[in-house]
């Protein structure tokens, strides 16, 4: 096998890489065991050919397919058509145009004596098509396919051929006729010199002069011409015959079917190979209002490994990328299928374009990234979205023309992180900023339920509950998020969760499985969520979130009959944590903005029990003992199973008041006094928080410690020895 480089076959623009498939397709009608592979941006043959051979092929040998257009105007078979290149063809008498003389006749007999002032519409175009479907020969049904799907009585257009094979006033059909008589001699085999230059041109990459000037269309849009094209002010479009030929027998080999989507769609919708949806999303230069009025995407595939043109063409049969269950719709949902399958059908890469209305109303091929296929699955964390359908649901009910600005933005901020973060692992950065964006949504989400009617409501539900790894993805082992997700896995007892995502975010408890509560209040019937109200209204400032989630919280566990204090959580804090958020406010910016989505997902259960080394004030300890759930008191042995430490009411109000006279810390000490512990200072020598600010302090015993914290506190603040004893 011989191995030549087409360095004139690159994947981009769109013209390039159809016409390096047109090159393959046409060998392997001769040599089967041609192969093609893209070794960067050029296409390898591997053939039994040599370079002169390849070329004699396609000068001498090579047998156009019948490609035309009978359906629509200015397909040279109407009355103001350009009929020129159609007449040569049909006067020719070269062997290598036979069928192709042979299908215009069929063709010219379907349209019979129709009227020719102007191409048949609607339901008459549809009879037409039938009747050239059924009269045309197999070998000219590849074109008519790759253009044209006959689903019912009715005909959709795939968007790779522009409307049946038009663009606009751009007739496909005709320009090939037109470029292939200037490519190819009509009356014997004898190339001529400007046929030979531009074919090494298209194959080679070499320089041709004598380029046509005339259009190619939405396949190449840097030879569109127009403003700023080249030198000057404007400049023609200029293009190479053969490129547009190969382009053109390339572009045979992506047919439309017509596939089921549910059992009430008995005539099916148009499927076209690895063509999606537009979405901005993974594009900069890509507009909200760009992807509204494109007619879709091309997700051209792209593979190191040779493979023969039956592979190719099984594989560009068969490629409608699915979801799980669900076909690829959009190109966000392709880009995670992509990167979910891992190593997709041999797939190295793909080659996104957007079919994007540019210069007017014209259709471009714009090339917009390439995506890299993942060889392992790493984009399947990202389906939690989809549970109970909620990222489909979010992304229909907030796009549009009339969508409020705030929910257009987050829609396309999270397609935006979704898209990049499909093909890879996210970093601790990537997954904190996608986290404290679903955070917003949800908030968001909430505030437009709350303004809403039950049927808006239902629209979208709210963000599903997310796994640990989201959690661990996100940990980037400071302090901050530590304290983050400690608070975030908040909890009440096992009849009545109270996990805090339902204090943060208005949403009635039982949606979503948001809060399972056995108990309701008997108070609580006028209540719209059908209990008490769970939701707490808190501020930005971190210290006045903390103390009005915590004031709530205990008022909640009266209201519940809670049997301990709902204060405990999988994961702590160690008390060198704890002395960074009591000694100073660096970190509550960057705590407050986790807290939200961190409440959305599953926290782990923490397997360090450590305490750390800071040393912690007796005083703030005797006051964060009093606030610790009883059942962490007796598993670490400082009280008795019988103990019980209730909050004494208005502790938390001192605190917030600026601790007057360390009141807050003698009802504490009292509280632990007369509930059976042992605190080890007398009531006249107790002691001060000290540089404490009691505020702080007083958000601080909101967040959960770690085991060993705990007890370090305890052996700060009580005599232990007789529960020790015990």
């Amino acid at each position: 096998m011989n191995e030549i480089v087409l360095t004139g076959c690159t994947p981009t623009p769109l013209a390039s890489y159809l016409k390096a498939l047109g090159v393959l397709r046409l060998l392997s009608s001769n040599w089967p065991n041609t192969c093609a592979a893209w070794n960067g941006d050029t296409l390898t043959i591997h053939t039994t050919l040599d370079r002169e051979a390849l070329e004699k092929f396609f000068l001498r040998d090579y047998q156009p397919t019948p490609v035309m257009a009978p359906w629509n105007g200015g397909s040279g078979f109407y009355e103001n058509d350009n009929k020129e290149a159609l007449k040569k063809i049909l006067e020719s008498t070269n062997p290598r145009l036979a069928l192709y003389r042979e299908c215009l006749i069929l063709a010219e007999q379907a349209l019979g004596s129709s009227d020719r002032s102007a191409s048949p519409k609607e339901t008459a175009k549809a009879a037409l098509l039938g009747k050239l479907r059924g009269l045309l020969p197999d070998a000219a049904l590849d074109w008519f396919d790759a253009s044209v799907l006959l689903s019912g009585d009715s005909a959709q257009y795939p968007p790779l051929l522009g409307t049946g094979g038009n663009d606009g006033r751009l007739d496909f059909t005709n320009n090939f006729m037109q470029r292939l008589s200037e490519a190819v001699s009509l009356t014997d085999n004898t190339p001529s010199q400007e046929s030979v230059r531009w074919l090494r041109m298209a194959l080679h990459g070499e320089s041709a002069p004598g380029l046509i000037k005339k259009a190619i269309g939405q396949f190449s849009p840097g030879q569109v011409g127009g403003p700023n094209a080249t030198t000057g002010f404007e400049a023609d479009s200029i293009i190479n015959p053969w490129d547009f030929v190969l382009m053109i027998e390339g572009a045979l080999l992506f047919a439309a079917a017509a596939v089921r989507r549910n059992a009430d769609d008995p005539e099916g919708v148009l499927s076209y190979p690895f063509t999606v949806r537009a979405v901005s999303a993974g594009a900069g230069n890509l507009g909200e209002s760009d992807a509204a009025s494109a007619r879709g995407e091309l997700w051209m595939p792209l593979w190191r490994q040779p493979a023969t043109y039956p592979e190719i063409h099984a594989l560009l049969a068969e490629g409608r990328v699915a979801l799980g269950r669900k076909p690829a719709r959009d190109a966000l949902d392709f880009v995670r299928a992509v990167h979910r399958l891992g190593g997709y059908r041999g797939i190295d890469s793909f080659q996104r374009y957007g079919l994007l209305m540019r210069s007017g109303k014209a259709y471009l091929a714009t090339p917009l990234a390439r995506v890299e296929v993942s060889q392992t699955e790493k984009s399947e964390w990202l389906d939690e979205l989809d549970q109970h359908d909620w990222l489909t649901r979010f992304r229909r009910a907030y796009q549009g023309e009339n969508v409020a600005n705030r929910y257009l933005a987050l829609r396309r901020q999270l397609e935006g992180a979704l898209f990049d973060l499909a093909g890879h692992q996210p970093t601790p950065v990537e997954a904190q900023t996608l986290l404290r964006l679903l955070g917003d949504i949800q908030s968001a989400l909430s505030v437009r339920a709350l303004s809403s009617n039950k049927k808006e409501q239902e629209l979208v539900p709210p963000v599903p509950r997310l796994s640990e790894r989201w959690v661990q993805a996100a940990d980037d082992g400071t302090p901050a998020f530590r304290i983050a997700r400690a608070l975030s896995g908040l909890s009440g007892t096992k009849d009545t969760p109270l996990p805090v995502r339902a204090q943060l975010f208005p949403i009635h408890p039982r949606s979503n499985n948001w809060m399972v509560v056995a108990r309701k209040a008997k108070d609580a019937a006028n209540d719209p969520a059908c209990r008490i109200r769970i939701h707490t209204e808190v501020k930005s400032n971190l210290p006045d979130m903390l103390i009005a989630l915590l004031e709530r919280r205990l008022w909640l566990a009266e209201q519940f009959k809670m049997p301990d204090k709902p204060l405990r959580s999988p994961a702590g804090i160690d008390l060198d944590d704890l002395l960074a958020f009591l000694r100073s406010d660096h970190m509550d910016r960057h705590i407050a903005a986790l807290l939200p989505g961190l409440s959305l997902c599953s926290i782990p259960q923490d397997t360090e029990r450590a305490a750390g080394e800071g040393a912690v004030s007796a005083a703030f300890a005797i006051l964060k003992l009093c606030l610790t759930p009883d059942a962490i008191l007796h598993d670490l042995n400082l009280s008795s199973e019988q103990d019980h430490v209730p909050v004494p009411p208005g502790l938390l109000a001192q605190l917030a008041a600026g601790n007057a006279e360390n009141r807050a810390v003698r009802m504490a000490w009292q509280r632990l006094r007369a509930s059976g512990l042992s605190p080890l200072f007398a009531r006249d020598a107790l002691p001060e928080l000290g540089n404490i600010d009691p505020r702080r302090a007083a958000a601080g015993v909101l967040i959960p410690l770690r085991f060993g914290a705990t007890g370090a506190l305890g052996r700060v603040a009580l005599d232990t020895r007789e529960t020790e004893a015990a």
